[in-house]
């Protein structure tokens, strides 16, 4: 086993790692290895001594390094190991905060979190972490209250107000979850569409399924088994073997498309 670090040395590797992590274009292999180092550490200077883990600086270098970890697996797109930084970091968020007073990454991680429960469809997880935060915060801060408006449009049905919140993220990290919620929409409204309509028009298509330009679309199809005629500028869905509940995915679909052409005249 390694020597273990000791409590200035682990300080010390906290902030060069903290620094990597706030540069422009960190070195992830670097960040990776420099984390393990660190959580390693921690564990090693609490079994040497009991009583450290208990002292307000071992617990907030701890906190601080957890959360370090939750923001490492949101850039990498690891998003088992963001959760499971989350439920460690439960205890510091929701406890009696272990009188370390208020981190000022709290709130953007917890509306991270927040996404990620929405991206999943894990809607009582949702409510139930909601439960555990103060109204005011609710309501006020920025990070909360993004993934709570985009909560609502869900239950809307107002995929419109979801593709306008990707401009209105409080951090560009919130950007990796909203996107994934987003694909998740765009699928189902392409099954909606598929057994509602044999084609439609290429500019349709990519309005409704809220796509930027036409090769986003085009690959979507590829992918789907769609043909496409450019001549026509159409796309052609596969055929249904049954028309089965047809007149359900109208309904979503027609919804969907007066939202798509409100959107139109908005951009």
């Amino acid at each position: 086993m390694s020597r273990a670090l000791s409590a200035k040395e682990l300080t010390g590797l906290y902030e060069s790692t903290r620094a990597a992590m706030d540069s422009p274009s960190p070195n992830l292999d670097t960040l990776r290895s420099q984390l393990s180092k660190l959580k390693v550490g921690l564990v090693q200077i609490a079994m040497q001594n009991s009583e450290v883990a208990t002292d307000s600086s071992y617990l907030l270098l701890k906190r601080s390094a957890l959360e370090l970890g939750a923001e490492f697996s949101v850039k990498v797109g690891d998003i088992p190991a963001f959760e499971r930084y989350m439920a460690q970091l439960e205890a510091y968020y929701f406890g009696d905060n272990l009188g370390l007073g208020e981190s000022k990454v709290m709130y953007p991680l917890i509306g991270l979190n927040l996404l990620r429960m929405l991206s999943e469809n894990l809607i009582a997880d949702f409510h139930t972490t909601l439960e555990r935060i103060d109204l005011d915060q609710i309501l006020g801060n920025e990070f909360v209250a993004h993934p709570v408006k985009l909560e609502q449009a869900l239950m809307e049905g107002s995929y419109k107000k979801v593709w306008q919140a990707r401009a209105e993220v409080p951090t560009p990290e919130y950007l990796f979850f909203v996107d994934i919620l987003m694909s998740t929409i765009r699928n189902e409204v392409a099954s909606c569409t598929e057994k509602s309509y044999s084609s439609l028009p290429l500019d349709d298509a990519k309005t409704v399924l809220f796509f930027s330009n036409m090769d986003e679309l085009l690959t979507f199809a590829q992918e789907r088994g769609w043909d496409v005629s450019p001549s026509e500028k159409k796309v052609t869905f596969p055929s249904q073997a049954e028309n089965i509940r047809v007149f359900q995915g109208e309904s979503i679909m027609h919804q969907t498309l007066s939202y798509a052409r409100e959107l139109e005249r908005i951009v």
